[in-house]
């Protein structure tokens, strides 16, 4: 059994698994609550990935939608931007478990083996080994989840054409959830950066799958997203949108991050 280990463990968030809980349980009490009358079961959720002190409250807000679904939610399908390694297509991360300081994850070898002849995908394990998009997602999933197998997926220059057809193919009925990983704008003014985010906002919500890089770093996975959710005719609801001078941090330059969930 292999095992890709924590890579931003004790920066992004805690190392320690006592004090990575108390941060979670944290988290979640700052995040929106979610509804008791949720309209459907969530399907798939776009969530930021900055260090907890920042975008945690946003993460957070998007995974207490789950909170009445998790108990039949056995699989995530998990995709983020590439930060440190350049690459063509989708990257599988070539091990049989993701570790963090709740426990290991087993990652479905049966749905990467379906989706490897698909255009674009690749078995790339240095794309994963140091990306702290997916990484930060997985204790929230835990925390929310408590057992599930893990599709991750690290997609570089990947058009959404095929990104889509890797959500097609993995799309699965009520067992399986969609996690887009992605930060908004970045190192904007606070005003500019709230001001391009809403704009963001307003494309995302029209499902406009052209996003580019300076909008959203993770913008070939949501416009991947969005592709897939039109052909399966989903909803889209806006549920946060801050940045990190909202959060932590000064408001000079700042980072934005929005929770947004299709159903």
């Amino acid at each position: 059994m292999t095992t890709r280990h924590p890579a931003v463990a004790g920066s992004f968030y805690p190392s320690d698994k006592r004090e990575l809980a108390r941060e979670l349980a944290k988290l979640f009490r700052q995040a929106s609550p979610a509804t008791e009358n949720e309209p459907t079961r969530p399907k798939a959720l776009i969530a930021p990935h900055a260090g907890y002190i920042y975008s945690g409250p946003i993460a957070a807000t998007a995974y207490n939608t789950l909170s009445h679904w998790a108990a039949s939610i056995r699989r995530v399908v998990l995709l983020g931007p590439s930060h440190r390694v350049g690459f063509r297509g989708i990257a599988t991360p070539g091990c049989d478990l993701f570790a963090t300081p709740l426990g290991t994850i087993p990652i479905d070898l049966q749905a990467i083996a379906k989706i490897s002849p698909l255009q674009g995908v690749a078995e790339m394990p240095t794309a994963h080994a140091y990306e702290h998009s997916l990484e930060v997602q997985l204790p929230f999933l835990q925390s929310v989840l408590g057992n599930f197998q893990l599709v991750p997926l690290v997609v570089g220059d990947a058009s959404a054409e095929e990104v889509a057809d890797v959500l097609d193919a993995l799309w699965g009925g009520e067992e399986t959830l969609i996690v887009i990983s992605s930060d908004l704008s970045h190192y904007h003014p606070y005003d500019e950066a709230r001001q391009l985010d809403r704009d963001t906002t307003k494309a995302i919500e029209r499902f406009d799958n052209h996003l580019q890089g300076d909008q959203a770093c993770g913008c070939r996975p949501i416009n991947g997203l969005l592709t897939a959710a039109k052909r399966h005719q989903m909803h889209l609801t806006t549920l946060d949108l801050r940045n990190s001078g909202d959060t932590a941090g000064s408001k000079d330059q700042v980072v934005g991050y929005g929770a947004y969930v299709l159903h």
